[in-house]
Order: structure tokens, then sequence, then C-alpha cells
């Protein structure tokens, strides 16, 4: 066979994992190309090299030409590309998982199918996000508690760093159109959500099945991303409008990627989805989070759950002809026995 050409593709665990990666590289007018193992960007100011390994996401803002080459390195180095609008603030596509299993997804696609299981899951975001007792709320006291919690954190930023607040307040095609704390917020919330992006889809999850959003391409982003915001984003779009920075939008960006790194926050992303979609059973119930095997296919089976995969089944029936007729000693001592 002829060898196909370009570089041998790396295998997934030799790659490095998602808490190990930068959390997100955000390019605008710029032209991104490849060289050996890393990504170059160019631009008016000259070319930097980028090892495409260490990055969890990219958004590719307005202005930005890629090459083949440079998203075949993306690609095969289990990266994540998300196209977004100027600033960050709008999402238009993303890129492939960094996992050959299933497993994650299958359990969110059955937790979130079955409204007792949902519920428990629910409850769960609601405990990690605000520490407290919520096991017996129903979805509307727990969106009460949910508005009164958020605006409380408004209210502390806005007295803490001096910033008046009113409400949350923007117009998603015109970035500038809101005031600088509402700018600032936008733009930091694009990138919790750019990370959280990365983070659902490098483990194999639906980002459109969501537990408490719903009805949207990215329902399960928004839920992720929402437990973080009270700690990273709001404090941080506080205070950099306090600061009047000229351009808010880099400045924040910046400022939230610092902090995704210095709190290892893809790391705690990725154990917390584990734990929320392998740590409760079908019907509501905790279970231990059990270790998942990224490179491994089995076979569907309704009384066995699963069975080995590249196995020859069915030998006994490789001599029926098309009629069904059995023309093959083995399979008739099969029927015999039946």
């Amino acid at each position: 066979m002829k060898k196909i050409p370009g570089m041998e593709k790396p295998d997934l665990h030799a790659l490095p994992t998602m808490k190990e990666r930068i959390s997100f590289l955000y390019l605008e007018r710029c032209l991104i190309s490849r060289q050996d193992n890393a990504i170059t960007v160019t631009d008016m100011r000259g070319t930097v090299h980028v090892p495409a390994a260490a990055l969890s996401v990219i958004l590719l803002g307005p202005g930005t030409n890629v090459s083949h080459r440079a998203m075949e390195l993306i690609g095969d180095t289990g990266a994540s590309v998300l196209w977004v609008g100027e600033h960050g603030v709008r999402y238009y596509a993303h890129g492939r998982p960094l996992t050959h299993s299933s497993r994650l997804l299958v359990a969110q696609a059955a937790l979130v199918s079955n409204t007792r299981s949902r519920l428990a899951v629910a409850r769960r975001m609601y405990a990690m996000r605000f520490k407290e007792e919520v096991s017996t709320l129903t979805m509307q006291q727990l969106r009460g508690r949910e508005g009164a919690r958020v605006r409380a954190v408004y209210r502390r930023s806005s007295q803490e760093t001096g910033v008046p607040w009113d409400k949350r307040e923007y117009d998603p095609n015109d970035f500038t159109a809101s005031d600088p704390v509402n700018m600032a917020l936008s733009a930091a919330h694009a990138c919790l959500y750019g990370a959280a992006h990365s983070i659902i889809t490098a483990l194999g999850c639906a980002p459109g099945l969501g537990f408490i959003h719903t009805g949207h391409e990215r329902s399960f982003v928004y839920d992720i991303a929402d437990l973080y915001k009270a700690d990273i984003t709001i404090p941080i779009a506080f205070e950099i409008a306090a600061q009047q920075p000229e351009d808010i939008g880099a400045v924040t960006r910046r400022a939230v990627r610092d902090a995704i790194s210095d709190g290892k926050l893809m790391e705690c992303m990725v154990r917390d989805i584990r734990e929320l979609l392998l740590g409760f059973t079908e019907d509501g119930s905790s279970q231990d989070v059990p270790q998942i095997e990224t490179d491994v296919i089995f076979l569907w089976d309704d009384k066995n759950g699963f069975v080995k995969n590249a196995v020859s089944y069915g030998k006994e029936l490789d001599e029926m002809d098309v009629e069904g007729v059995e023309i093959s000693e083995g399979y008739g001592k099969l029927l015999e026995e039946e």
C-alpha cells in the first residue's frame, strides 16, 4: 500500500492532558500556518511559533486565515478550534474531541433523558456553585435561589470595586453598545464559554444536552460555565471596569486567561464534568466515579450491557443460503437444540 504523505499522527495517550494545556489562545487579523509540530501566527509585527499540543482551545476571530496544514496539526493534537466574532463574543463553529470514548456522552444522554436523574444533576450543579444543601429543592426553588445568589455576587463586586451596577444588559451584535462593566462581562464570559466548550468537546460530551439550560446547541456549555462565574469572570469584569482600560475586551481576556491558568480551572472542569455525569445513576442516586477507558470499542448488548468488539460472532450461520435454509451441519444442530 502506498504510504500516505505527511507527518505521522500522534498517539492520543502521548499528548498532554487537558490540565497540562494552555487555557485558550485568541487570534485575530493574522495568518495561521504550520512549521513542524508548531503553528505559526503571522501579522504585521512578525511571526511567533506556538506548540499545538500545548493548546486547549484556539479562538479564531475576524481577519484570521488558517492553512490546511495548520488545521491538520491542530486536529491531530486534539486542540479545539472555535470560530468566534470580534472580541470573542459570538460563536460560529468548533472542532473535534480529544477522546475515542463515548462513555461520558452515553451517561450524559441517559441522565438528561430522565426527569429524576436530570433534577439530581441540576441540584448537584447548584450545590457546587453555592455550597448549600439543595437536595430537596425543586427547579423553581433552585432558580429563585440562584437569582438571589447571583445578584448578591454582583452587588458585592460593585461595592468592592466602586463600579456602579444596575443590571446585566448587552447587545450580542454590538459589543460597544453597553457600559464598561457589561462589556467586560461579555468578554470574560465568552472566554469562559470557550474554555468550557473545549473541555466538553475534548471529553466527547454533547454541548447541546444541558441539564439546567435547554433548547440551545450550547446548553451544556452554559451549564458548566455557570459553575465558575461567581468566582472568576464576574469579579474580574468589575476589576477591569474599575481600571477603565482603553481596550477593555483585550485586557479582560488576558485577565481571564491568567485566572484560568493560575487556578487550574481546566483540570477542575474535567473533574466536575466527570463527577456530574458518572457520579449518578439513572434513578438519581449517587455512585463512585469510575475511571474511563479512552480507546476501547465495545458492542452494545441488551442483556450484558456490552460485549467485545472485533470478535467474529455467528460463525454457525456462515453457510446459510439467502433463503435462510440450513445447509450447515453445525447450524442444523443449533436448530435442533432450539
